[in-house]
């Protein structure tokens, strides 16, 4: 996914909370892939995201179909993504890096086969991800098993 985008899209109330909505966008090499997301007012993290995905051919057409749902619609998306937060949010956030970081090796592996990037430079970068990889590694146990707070 390229680069992404965030508009706002409306302000809900939910069991007594209210909670910005934002769609975040971006191009997946084939079509706009929207996700819409609730941030608590009081709150300054991004939120949690509905596990629906919203798709067009641009990323204005993403943002119209999000702009387009109702208010009750989206606070049914927005009890749904509430209802399914993730519990260990610390060891998903090391595991997306984890996951980004063997994506980016196997890029920079198929790039120097390819010959697309010089050798050198490729294979300290590989080493250096490796480095990074290891660090994450050491990071999982202290992330496991621990639960977000309950709201």
């Amino acid at each position: 996914m390229n680069e992404a985008i965030q508009p706002h899209v409306g302000t809900i109330e939910v069991n007594g909370k209210r909670y910005n909505v934002a769609v975040r966008v971006a191009y997946d090499g084939l079509e706009f892939v929207g996700r819409l997301w609730f941030a608590e007012d009081d709150w300054d993290d991004a939120g949690t995201p509905d596990r629906g995905y919203l798709t067009g051919r641009t990323k204005e057409d993403v943002i119209a179909i999000a702009r387009g749902y109702s208010q009750h619609e989206l606070a049914a998306r927005c009890r749904r993504a509430l209802s399914n937060k993730r519990r260990f949010p610390m060891l998903r956030k090391v595991t997306e890096e984890i996951l980004a970081k063997v994506r980016y090796l196997n890029q920079l592996s198929v790039s120097m086969r390819a010959g697309l990037i010089d050798l050198e430079g490729a294979a300290q970068e590989i080493d250096y991800t490796e480095q990074q990889l290891h660090q994450l590694v050491r990071r999982l146990r202290a992330a496991a098993g621990v639960e977000a707070p309950q709201a």
